[in-house]
């Protein structure tokens, strides 16, 4: 029977390659000594081990190092032509798209503004982005691999139609999926967006090194990722993590959720409570007034009330923070009750622009409200975190291909 086998030569070779490629996304460009060191094989295996991969175009020589006896010591680096993966992160006012080489560089980057578009162009929408994009990094559409598209909501992999996203014109066609995988030359993968902020996280961020964690992401709804054992958990319908429809004490109970598209938690801490809570106390300044959309002007909010307890202020700015801390901590609590995480990840540009004063009384409030202490660390992609992650999702699974060598 054809094939390899774990231990033969062909395999071992394989596995040394990529744990060379792996040292070299990781360090940077190494030498041929400095890599044998790493990777604990003797210079001929290593002198061999390059030249493989310098022969199938995945790393190429990119200098020397001096200030040694000798010649200068050649160095090597992953070539960043390699390959090319696409990210896409969609609302409903725009799609952002950038493309990275196989090192994780960004190369090219687009928006394109969806306001007003006709629901039935989101083919032609997702393709104009993602070809935004692939011009700005001097590319062609075939030179991308692969594409990993992030959406709020879920697409069920039973019918292959976006639930929990109502608020997103145009992705609901049960054909959507059909289209744009005959429409698009590359494999393209899909993923709710704020499992892709646990992914940059996880690999990027604040949970590196984290099997087991929530991500707790405020912006224009709650949301939240779950990552069980090293991996995200997605539930049977896609689901799982779609945190605002939770029933919680303090919210009145919401039916037809659906159709709301709105729960129990996020008329608790959602965005949109912020300006409320700031009413309700007093606060009837800029900050209240002030045009934009409910995230912009919770984050506002939320900036002023740090800025205020951080200055010792007793005012109504701190006890703000004090009723929206109690508010994320009623739903964490009932997701660290199911879950038991080792840390919670707070993300999202609402929960970040209340910094560590709000951190600090959410961990306050969760230890007279959670039988078990999760540590509650601040995310640290704050940067695109969606399209990032987007990104990096699209790289785990070409590398794997492009970097194996035992074929």
């Amino acid at each position: 029977m054809a094939g390899t086998t774990p231990g033969t030569p062909r395999v071992l070779r394989a596995m040394n390659d990529r744990a060379a490629l792996d040292l070299l996304l990781e360090h940077g460009p190494l030498s041929r000594t400095r890599i044998g060191k790493l990777t604990g094989l003797s210079k001929p295996t290593a002198s061999q081990l390059l030249a493989r991969l310098e022969a199938a175009g995945l790393v190429v020589a990119t200098g020397t190092v001096a200030g040694r006896p000798g010649p200068n010591a050649q160095l090597y680096a992953v070539n960043a032509r390699a390959a090319h993966v696409a990210g896409l992160d969609v609302n409903a006012r725009r799609i952002l798209a950038a493309v990275a080489d196989v090192t994780g560089a960004t190369v090219g980057e687009f928006e394109l503004r969806t306001p007003g578009r006709r629901a039935d162009s989101v083919v032609r929408q997702v393709a104009d982005a993602l070809d935004g994009a692939v011009k700005d990094a001097g590319l062609t559409r075939s030179d991308v691999h692969r594409v990993v598209i992030g959406t709020p909501g879920a697409f069920d992999p039973g019918t292959g139609r976006l639930r929990y996203a109502s608020h997103l014109p145009g992705w609901h066609s049960p054909t959507l999926l059909e289209e744009l995988a005959a429409f698009l030359p590359m494999p393209v993968e899909y993923e709710n967006d704020v499992n892709l902020v646990a992914v940059a996280e996880q690999r990027l961020g604040a949970a590196r090194g984290h099997d087991d964690f929530v991500l707790l992401w405020n912006e224009e709804g709650l949301g939240a990722a779950l990552v069980i054992n090293g991996r995200l958990h997605r539930g049977f319908t896609g689901g799982a993590g779609e945190v605002g429809f939770l029933p919680v004490p303090g919210a009145p109970l919401v039916r037809q959720v659906t159709k709301a598209n709105s729960g129990g938690f996020q008329e608790l801490a959602g965005s949109q409570v912020l300006a409320r809570l700031a009413r309700g106390l007093g606060i009837e300044d800029a900050a209240v007034r002030g045009a934009g959309t409910h995230h912009e002007v919770a984050a506002r909010l939320l900036a002023g009330a740090a800025e205020a307890a951080e200055a010792g202020d007793d005012g109504p700015y701190p006890r703000l923070l004090d009723e929206y801390a109690t508010g994320l901590a009623t739903g964490l609590a009932s997701m660290i009750a199911v879950l038991d995480p080792e840390v919670v990840v707070l993300s999202g540009e609402v929960i970040a622009a209340g910094g560590e004063p709000l951190r600090c009384r959410v961990e306050s409030e969760l230890i007279e409200l959670a039988a078990s202490r999760p540590r509650l660390i601040a995310g640290d992609v704050t940067h695109r975190p969606v399209l990032r992650g987007a990104l990096e999702s699209a790289l785990a699974t070409t590398r794997d291909e492009v970097f194996d060598t035992s074929r």
